[in-house]
């Protein structure tokens, strides 16, 4: 089984798809993690984001050991992150990568920006996560606290506000809901409750209550 949850950064879509997975004995991929990566080590070599050459040539040679750098989850390497990602040869060199990570067996579940529409057409579900941005900002500043990193809400929120506007209007795989996508509004769930209602959605599909 495939499950594709797709949405704006700070949704609670990485969650859903961590618990999800975990629920369903599925395994997880956090394709955001692939470009903040690819960002990062451009970042790193002081290279220009917008060079989609070279980006494409570190998305080519990624090693997966680096996913788990807790760095990649800084604002700077996930607003460079949304720069990379609109390269139409940093995407190309990525999706060979997410759809066989997709396709082995017993199957995945994947959380990103164009999982159900590009990465996973096929998906047997497709969720797409929503949150107010207010609720995002609030989100993403409290993690930035936990990580002892200092974050102002309204310059985090204004940076959310940007990057969603670059997401949705960039040539390569917009940001946008799949037509055959459930969507679900987490701006006022807690985590349990996110959780319950996207398993919710997976059963209905499964048992034919919701199309899939």
């Amino acid at each position: 089984m495939i499950i594709a949850i797709d949405g704006p950064a700070a949704s609670g879509k990485g969650t859903l798809a961590k618990r999800l997975a975990l629920h369903y004995g599925l395994r997880h991929l956090d394709t955001g993690v692939i470009y903040r990566a690819v960002a990062k080590a451009m970042l790193d070599a002081g290279a220009d984001l917008n060079d989609e050459a070279r980006a494409a040539m570190v998305a080519q040679t990624l090693d997966p050991a680096t996913f788990d750098d807790p760095a990649l989850k800084s604002q700077e390497v996930g607003a460079a992150a949304s720069v990379v990602s609109a390269l139409p040869k940093v995407r190309e060199a990525l999706v060979s990568f997410q759809r066989q990570f997709a396709e082995q067996p017993p199957g995945a579940v994947l959380d990103g920006r164009d999982i159900g529409t590009v990465i996973c057409p096929q998906a047997d579900v497709k969720i797409f996560v929503v949150a107010d941005p207010a609720v995002r900002a609030r989100r993403r500043t409290l993690e930035a606290q936990a990580r002892g990193e200092p974050a102002d809400e309204a310059v985090v929120l204004a940076d959310i506000l940007k990057r969603d506007e670059r997401d949705r209007n960039r040539a390569a795989a917009p940001l946008k809901q799949a037509d055959d996508a459930h969507l679900l509004d987490n701006s006022h769930l807690d985590i349990e409750s996110g959780v319950r209602a996207a398993i919710d959605i997976v059963e209905a599909v499964r048992a034919g209550r919701l199309r899939a």
